[in-house]
């Protein structure tokens, strides 16, 4: 399984899940879906753009879990 870090890393920039829905402009629904982990794909534009807006990685916004 694939996990998204948003959460962690926006705790670490010191920023609310509004900002960030605010900076990717997507719907709430699949942004919310998207943080939580309970959606199966992710646009590579919006990796890139989280990338960007964290400054970071793809190896650091993305974790594999092992099943």
């Amino acid at each position: 399984m694939v996990k998204l870090n948003a959460l962690e890393l926006l705790k670490k920039k010191g920023k609310s899940k509004y900002w960030l829905y605010m900076q990717l402009g997507m719907s709430y629904q699949n942004f919310n879906k998207m943080v939580n982990n309970e959606t199966k794909s992710i646009q590579y534009e919006n990796i890139e753009l989280m990338c960007q807006i964290f400054e970071c990685t793809p190896n650091e916004l993305l974790t594999i879990i092992p099943d």
